[in-house]
């Protein structure tokens, strides 16, 4: 059995950690709500996770908000193990999705969008805010706002933005029996 991860999978963990960055720091629409931001990092996030998987995704997420955070001063700790643990998720929930062979249906589109909405609620929802008071002793009513908020936010770019994003990678590919010798 072999070891470790892939040239291809390294690659794409700095490659993806790159473009959370950049999207993140770029790509966002203010939500009115301090610190909470409409964001198309969580969508590509979920394209990641749906390419090479939960530990890879969640790279991806610990590696990327921690880099973004830093262009802006001070990593928010709480919020970038959330975003690895958001990663795992969508790798988690599209694992038995192959978009490499060029299927996407509708049975996976929407087992993949009831979990990452689960997804969200939980980490944005209940263990982001959660940490937030125990490590850095901030007001309960101030983090469960702005955590309720990205759970609906994150929920709607995923569910849009990121099942736009995994349809179209996959109808790139070539679908398996498509070709046939002649």
């Amino acid at each position: 059995m072999k070891k470790g991860f892939s040239v291809q999978t390294i690659v794409a963990i700095g490659i993806g950690s790159a473009l959370f960055v950049i999207l993140g720091r770029f790509v966002t629409i203010p939500s009115g709500i301090p610190n909470t931001n409409i964001e198309t990092t969580y969508p590509f996030l979920s394209l990641m996770g749906a390419l090479y998987g939960p530990l890879p995704a969640a790279l991806i997420g610990l590696i990327g908000h921690t880099l973004k955070d830093l262009t802006y001063g001070f990593p928010w700790w709480t919020w970038i193990v959330c975003s690895g643990l958001i990663g795992a998720v969508y790798g988690w929930a599209t694992r038995k999705v192959d978009l490499k062979s060029g299927e996407f249906t509708k049975k996976a589109i929407i087992y993949f969008n009831v979990v990452q909405v689960i997804g969200h609620a939980v980490v944005w929802g209940l263990i982001a805010p959660t940490l937030d008071v125990l490590v850095y002793s901030e007001a309960a009513s101030k983090v469960y706002v702005q955590g309720l908020s990205s759970t609906l936010l994150n929920s709607i770019a995923v569910g849009v933005i990121g099942t736009l994003l995994m349809k179209a990678y996959a109808s790139t590919q070539t679908k398996k029996g498509s070709l046939k010798k002649d």
